[in-house]
């Protein structure tokens, strides 16, 4: 492997970049898992396709990002088993999550995964690393400003006291 060689696909991994990649594999196992068990709680159809979409990125994310950590001999962090199909129905009202709540937890991942996949690009120095979270971004930006229109539409965005002078 050359140190800085001018390929970057012979550069080592520094520390960052894998416990970066390592973390995001972890976070995203256990946000699928999370979003399995809110597809139960859903009861609005566009917010089931945003959490399947959702889903279906992380699992995208993943499959890239393991597949750098196993080309340098890095384990993989656990990942829970996949949630089972429940009835929304069957789930007690006083149980269960409602709409609103999951729009807004999932806006909150999104923000933060924004942030973190920010971070990545600017601590990387393999620019197949940089660009990578680049795509990652851009992809979870347009999921972002996806939910941000359901949020408007579904009348479920609790804004801030607005600054009106």
């Amino acid at each position: 492997m050359g140190i800085l060689s001018g390929n970057y696909k012979e550069e080592p991994l520094h520390y960052g970049e894998v416990f970066t990649i390592w973390s995001n594999i972890a976070g995203n196992n256990g946000l699928v898992a999370a979003y399995q068990t809110f597809m139960n709680h859903a009861g609005d159809q566009d917010l089931k396709k945003v959490l399947e979409d959702l889903i279906q990125c992380m699992k995208d994310e993943n499959k890239q990002l393991e597949k750098i950590l196993k080309v340098n001999g890095i384990a993989l962090p656990p990942a829970p088993p996949e949630r089972p199909i429940a009835k929304l129905e069957e789930i007690p009202p006083g149980a269960r999550f409602n709409d609103p709540e999951i729009s807004a937890a999932i806006s909150l991942d999104i923000s933060a995964s924004l942030v973190a996949f920010s971070k990545a690009m600017g601590m990387s120095i393999r620019e197949d690393i940089a660009m990578m979270y680049g795509q990652f971004h851009m992809s979870k930006a347009q999921l972002g400003a996806k939910v941000l229109k359901l949020n408007k539409a579904k009348g479920w965005l609790i804004p801030p006291p607005l600054h009106i002078y």
